[in-house]
């Protein structure tokens, strides 16, 4: 394509196919029907030896992709605490696509690199973390964990006097890691691509709420990595910070505290269920949960501005820049400014906003689990924030209802394991979800036991 006029154009037509997508959220299939997945094999062609032109696969991607999406934009998707985007950060990455920065720092986009300067400190005020802390716009929770523990170990290292940057891992004093029974797995992930081993990792036992328990935590000292959760993924709960945090710091210990999505409860009425958070060392949470971005926006924030630029520094003869550059952040240089529709849905929202979200989120959860008991569900935890795990009357019949809601094409959600027994895991995290929607998830779970 040369003529700018038909980038123009194919922009344009992108921009309706969009917007036509979007005006019909609620009234397609929550999940695709057996009919749309078979429309993908539209996809299945051969490598062309000519390009095609620009339309046809726009077309052949909206007519065929499109109706085999699933809904987690809408209102009746409880799955994956996966909140909708919302419009001023939809927008708003549109636009920053359009722009095409590399998202290095300030000598490849002054504009982007100015906005995620701002999106980093609102980040640190709205959530309530110490002020001086260094904030990296990452990929996703996993990326910021890799990215955090990776500080830790070379900042514990650093204390016990080795220098990881010359001398490698090889002969390095052993760093014990001692994390939830309970721990994401995605915790458990970057722990494994650091180089940790089963060996290496010490479980602390948790208590029937999914906790941890500090009346049983192992012992902590300066060669541990201490790992903690802000909002379980099956219940909710967060672990008991103010009773945990203080001794393992005075021990020595690195505290990283997994906050993907119950971190923003903190900017909410609910902060009490964080109190004590903020003495920890590091910290992630992601944007596209809670916060309503569009996929992939997530936050690392680690308290030793300097132990994080020194541990990501990328620095090259050809591209110096400040050690606050998000490519001194993060794992990526070559990066999109994915802070952007941070500041983009903080600004839109304001506090009062990111509260009422997390608030009403939260109540419409404590109504579908109310719902969930007067039509014969078990449910399984004590709702704190916006998770509900319930269950039917046998193992068999949950994972029937399951099937059953997915395939309705009414709403979508998964299951999971508690306590070894299957059950529903619900969340509620869309800004443009109504007690109306609850209500009516609750009618088909109802209808589905009865059936």
């Amino acid at each position: 394509m040369t003529d700018p006029q038909d980038e123009v154009n194919l922009l344009l037509e992108a921009d309706l196919r969009a917007r036509a997508y979007t005006a019909g959220i609620g009234k397609r299939p929550v999940f695709p029907t057996a009919e749309s997945l078979a429309g993908l094999s539209a996809f299945d062609e051969p490598l062309p030896q000519r390009g095609h032109d620009p339309h046809s696969t726009l077309r052949l991607l909206d007519e065929h992709g499109t109706p085999a999406t699933v809904e987690s934009n809408g209102a009746r998707y409880f799955g994956f605490v996966v909140g909708a985007s919302l419009p001023a950060a939809a927008a708003a990455d549109r636009l920053v696509l359009a722009w095409d920065n590399g998202a290095l720092g300030h000598i490849t986009s002054p504009a982007t690199a100015a906005v995620e300067r701002v999106a980093a400190q609102w980040l640190l005020e709205i959530l309530d973390l110490p002020r001086h802390s260094a904030v990296g716009f990452t990929t996703s929770a996993t990326a910021g964990t890799l990215i955090a523990l990776a500080t830790a170990r070379r900042s514990l290292l650093s204390r016990l006097g080795w220098d990881l940057d010359r001398r490698g891992l090889a002969g390095a004093p052993r760093i014990r890691v001692v994390v939830t029974e309970l721990a994401h797995v995605v915790v458990l992930k970057a722990l494994r691509v650091l180089g940790f081993g089963q060996d290496d990792l010490v479980l602390a036992p948790v208590d029937e709420h999914g906790r941890v328990d500090a009346a049983r935590l192992p012992e902590v000292d300066a060669t541990t990595l201490l790992l903690l959760q802000a909002g379980e993924v099956n219940t909710g709960e967060s672990d008991p910070f103010r009773d945990v945090i203080p001794a393992a710091k005075a021990a020595g210990a690195w505290v990283h505290v997994d906050g993907a999505f119950g971190l923003w409860a903190r900017a909410s009425a609910l902060h009490e269920l964080t109190a004590g958070v903020e003495e920890a060392d590091s910290w992630t949470v992601d944007g596209h949960k809670w916060l309503n971005t569009p996929y992939d926006s997530a936050m690392v924030v680690v308290r030793d501005r300097d132990a994080l630029a020194a541990t990501m520094n990328s620095d090259a003869a050809y591209s110096t820049t400040s050690a606050d550059s998000q490519k001194n952040l993060t794992l990526e240089f070559s990066r999109r400014a994915r802070g952007v529709v941070v500041w983009a849905a903080l600004r839109s929202l304001g506090r009062d906003g990111v509260a009422e979200l997390v608030e009403s989120t939260s109540a419409m959860a404590t109504r579908l689990a109310d719902g969930l008991r007067a039509s014969g569900y078990t449910v399984l935890n004590r709702v704190v924030l916006n998770q509900v795990i319930a269950r039917a009357d046998t193992p068999q019949e949950t994972a029937r209802i399951v099937a059953a809601a997915q395939a309705s094409g009414r709403t979508w959600f998964g299951s999971t394991v508690w306590r070894g027994q299957p059950a529903m895991r619900l969340s509620v995290s869309s800004w443009r979800t109504r007690p109306g929607d609850v209500d009516d998830l609750v009618a088909l779970l109802a209808d589905l036991r009865a059936a």
